[in-house]
């Protein structure tokens, strides 16, 4: 009989951001999720996007988001560049605004113009 192994919520945000240039964890009916989406997007950047209201570990893994943004803004969307956190939709935004979201993205090998 063959186990199967459980990763933790951390071990699973852990492993999709180091494999995937941008990930977004996000809700399906959340427009700040959207709006996030559909910068990097429009920027050429195809983010591996978890819906998180459709993921069976999703709610986990929200807490978990909870946790990392620290600094009290809403975590959802999260969003990981080059395998860290980079922040929720107002830090994505105000890179993209100062101009250090594009250097980022390159950096991350998920833009390469």
């Amino acid at each position: 009989m063959k186990e199967q192994l459980e990763i933790s919520p951390y071990e699973m945000v852990q492993q999709l951001a180091s494999c995937n240039a941008v990930v977004v964890f996000s809700m399906s009916g959340c427009c700040m999720s959207t709006v996030a989406k559909r910068l990097l997007f429009g920027l050429g950047v195809g983010p591996s996007v978890i819906e998180l209201d459709q993921h069976p570990e999703g709610a986990d893994i929200q807490a978990l988001l909870y946790q990392l943004a620290s600094d009290g803004h809403q975590p959802i969307p999260a969003v990981f560049v080059g395998g860290k956190f980079l922040g929720g939709v107002q830090t994505l935004i105000a890179c993209h605004i100062n101009g250090t979201l594009v250097p980022l993205l390159k950096e991350a090998g998920a833009l390469w113009l």
